[in-house]
């Protein structure tokens, strides 16, 4: 993996992978880090050794109260639906990945993108002249 500078927003590759052994996976980073870090989800899937039961797969993570809630995200059976596009659904850390019910194997993959506050793309760009604004036209009423 390339390695990015302390003042470089940078994006790594995710993955992890729930069984019947190992049914949770915990994904946290340093308290102590000052960099804003999302996990974005792109596919949850079945791999090879998957039977044919419903694998359901939850995002333990904490509300607006702080209280612990889990909500599932995906529900695979490897005859009707092996694999789910998740688009990269953003997640802040900590947040845990655990198989509810199935004894997978289920693949998550995705990408822990890590932006450092004192980055410059991080702040808005408050500077744009008028100059470098468009004008657009009025809007005219449509004619009957």
């Amino acid at each position: 993996m390339e390695s990015h500078g302390p003042a470089c927003p940078g994006s790594v590759l995710f993955g992890c992978e729930l069984t019947s052994s190992t049914k949770s996976y915990t994904f946290q980073v340093d308290e102590e880090d000052d960099s804003h870090h999302i996990l974005a989800l792109s596919v949850v899937c079945l791999t090879d050794g998957a039977k044919d039961e419903c694998n359901v797969v939850e995002v333990v993570g904490r509300n607006h109260e702080n209280q612990e809630i889990a909500v599932p995200v995906a529900n695979l059976k490897l005859s009707c639906q092996p694999l789910l596009s998740l688009d990269n659904f953003k997640l802040q850390p900590p947040v845990t990945f655990r198989l509810a019910a199935g004894s997978g194997p289920v693949h998550l993959s995705g990408w822990h993108r890590i932006m450092h506050r004192e980055d410059a793309s991080f702040e808005e760009d408050d500077d744009l002249s008028e100059e470098d604004e468009e004008e657009l036209p009025p809007i005219m009423p449509a004619k009957k």
